[in-house]
């Protein structure tokens, strides 16, 4: 037991689900199941990864409990899980070639949080959408020293016109002398306990609501590429209003994201392809206008040679 929704994170039994009553249905739809659970002490933080279960499949709930009390959880399929687990690699390699911090470095991020404005700068970034979901971790410094944030903010969706609201969102910071462990712990869970994840990807109940859902239980892998300094990411997902693809656009210091429904994209990709070749045939022109220009002013400068 370990996180918000465990006995002893809670300070109480299994029992706790009891006083909310609900019909047989409805409770039999919504029970979870925890099928695992790891603790570690990291500085004056507890963090706590518990693997759990429902109708829809396995996830991963990870919850910070501070020197104080204060909780922060994020919640996290099997699939997330495991490619946090492959960014975590990331940040600990460059965690380890980055070194002692200078007492410049210590001093500036002193002053940042005397400021108010806490770490200005990453020293590395990554951004994961899934969904309805986006991940933003950012390994930073301040004056106590380096950790590594990890923010998940959730699109609930609108039922007006206008466009969805996006939750408030969790964070939780987590120490960077405790990547590894971490890093391993989370490797162990998603080893014994994530094999049956292809089964998240169409959910349980989806099929009868719409386009979405259980129709669409296998999807297009997402990509990246790297153009200069920034990296665009392209995620396919599903929601009750069908599949989307999220084209991501991430830099050091500036994140955004546009979602293109299904319906358009050959629409798109015909506006990109025609754009690529007008801009090609555009170039050639420019080339052969300059070819032209040089050889025009060489045979100026033989003519006047001649004389």
């Amino acid at each position: 037991m370990a996180d918000g929704d465990s006995g002893s994170e809670r300070g109480g039994g299994p029992g706790g689900h009891s006083a909310l009553r609900l019909r047989p249905a409805a409770s039999s739809r919504r029970r979870t199941q925890e099928l695992a659970s790891k603790r570690l002490d990291i500085q004056n933080k507890r963090f706590y990864l518990d693997v759990k279960q429902n109708a829809k499949g396995r996830f991963l709930k990870i919850a910070e409990v501070g020197a104080g009390g204060s909780k922060s959880r994020l919640t996290l399929s099997m699939a997330v899980a495991a490619e946090f687990r492959d960014y975590l690699g990331d940040f600990i390699e460059h965690y380890a070639q980055l070194g002692p911090s200078s007492p410049e470095q210590v001093a500036a991020a002193a002053a940042g949080a005397e400021e108010g404005g806490g770490p200005r700068r990453a020293l590395k970034s990554e951004f994961l959408v899934r969904e309805n979901r986006k991940y933003y971790l950012d390994l930073k410094e301040n004056q106590r020293g380096r950790f590594l944030r990890i923010r998940q903010t959730v699109n609930r969706g609108g039922g007006g016109p206008g466009p969805g609201g996006l939750q408030s969102g969790q964070t939780i910071a987590l120490p960077a002398q405790g990547l590894i462990e971490f890093r391993d712990a989370l490797a162990k869970l998603i080893d014994d306990y994530g094999g049956d994840d292809d089964e998240l990807a169409g959910g349980a109940g989806g099929g009868a609501g719409g386009p979405g859902g259980g129709l669409y239980g296998e999807l297009p892998e997402g990509t990246s590429i790297t153009v200069d300094s920034k990296r665009f990411f392209f995620d396919v997902g599903c929601n009750k209003y069908g599949v989307f693809l999220r084209v991501s656009e991430v830099k050091p210091s500036y994140r955004n994201a546009i979602t293109v429904p299904f319906k358009a994209w050959g629409k798109f990709g015909g506006a990109f392809c025609r754009y690529a070749d007008e801009m090609k045939e555009i170039q050639e022109r420019q080339r052969d206008k300059l070819y032209e220009r040089r050889g025009g002013d060489e045979s100026e400068g033989e003519e006047v040679d001649e004389d």
